[in-house]
């Protein structure tokens, strides 16, 4: 049975759906923990409400980055996880992170990359007039927003959008397509191929929402 850490730093909205849909479908996967860079994200009760061991990892207790990932490293493999998992965590995080987890870390991002990387997705994506918008599931790598995609959804954009309704749009699929990335990763069905993701048996990587 493989293991998943979830980092976060809020709600965690993200790690609920999949949690939710693991014990739904009955996943054979074991949750070893949620990670939080300070004290007050609000994903840490849910956590505790299903028996999930939840850490705090202050970052303000770290004087660099470095040293704050080295503590994170430390907990993340005492967890023991097979497979790392962003859910709205606002840390960058440094090369030597990325590299120790690399191939075992993935992320979720408000946007359909390679278009809008980085913050504010939705007010970008409105002030540039696009038809669509979405959601991407990728592997971390250590440029921002440039790893491997495993998967994708698109929602319109609507007459009289702002960024609040898109966002609320965009986390629909959010809690859609993570949940079925994750199950894809335990399956041992995702391949990486340069920067392609494959899926093995295939099946569509692009939902259209």
């Amino acid at each position: 049975m493989l293991s998943i850490v979830t980092l976060i730093s809020g709600r965690g909205s993200n790690f609920e759906a999949i949690v939710k849909t693991a014990q739904k479908e009955r996943w054979p996967v074991k949750f070893a923990g949620v990670i939080a860079n300070h004290s007050a994200a609000r994903g840490l009760e849910f956590a505790r409400t299903e028996g999930i061991p939840a850490v705090v990892v202050e970052h303000k207790e770290h004087a660099t980055r470095e040293s704050f990932d080295e503590a994170l490293i430390e907990k993340i493999d005492e967890l023991g996880a097979d497979l790392v998992v962003l859910a709205g965590f606002m840390r960058i995080l440094t090369p030597g992170f990325i590299r120790h987890f690399e191939g075992r870390l993935i992320n979720i991002h408000p946007a359909l990359l390679p278009a809008f990387p980085g913050l504010h997705t939705h007010e970008r994506a409105l002030e540039a007039g696009v038809q669509e918008h979405g959601a991407t599931v990728h592997f971390v790598t250590e440029g921002v927003d440039e790893g491997p995609i495993i998967c994708q959804a698109s929602v319109p954009v609507r007459e009289g959008d702002d960024a609040d309704t898109l966002a609320a749009r965009v986390l629909v699929a959010e809690h859609q397509i993570y949940p079925r990335a994750v199950k894809w990763f335990l399956d041992g069905r995702l391949r990486i191929e340069g920067n392609q993701v494959k899926l093995q048996p295939q099946e569509p990587q692009f939902f259209k929402l």
